[in-house]
């Protein structure tokens, strides 16, 4: 007995990445005020390979369904103001091995 798994469609045989997003955010802004007045740059929508902060508004955004978990966002934000945690068991991007 085979434990491949079967794909059914072409899309499913074709995939590279896919993101299986948990109904919780992984990602948190810490405070909203440090990004409103204290980070002008809004760095973090311009390092994060996966686009998940966007500027919204007077609000910063956390998309974390596209999370790439790379981490960059743990490292680059400046005021440290962003928390990351690793997505809970089974969900976050998934890599198809060729």
């Amino acid at each position: 007995m085979s434990n491949v798994q079967k794909t059914n469609t072409l899309e499913e045989k074709q995939y590279l990445l896919r993101f299986r997003a948990d109904s919780q955010s992984h990602l948190h802004v810490l405070s909203h005020d440090i990004c409103a007045t204290g980070c002008p740059d809004k760095l973090c929508t311009l390092f994060c390979p996966g686009e998940v902060y966007k500027w919204e508004g007077a609000r910063m955004a956390v998309g974390y369904e596209g999370c790439h978990e790379c981490g960059s966002c743990r490292i680059g934000c400046p005021h440290e103001n962003i928390k990351w945690e690793y997505p809970k068991g089974g969900h976050g991007i998934v890599f198809r091995l060729a």
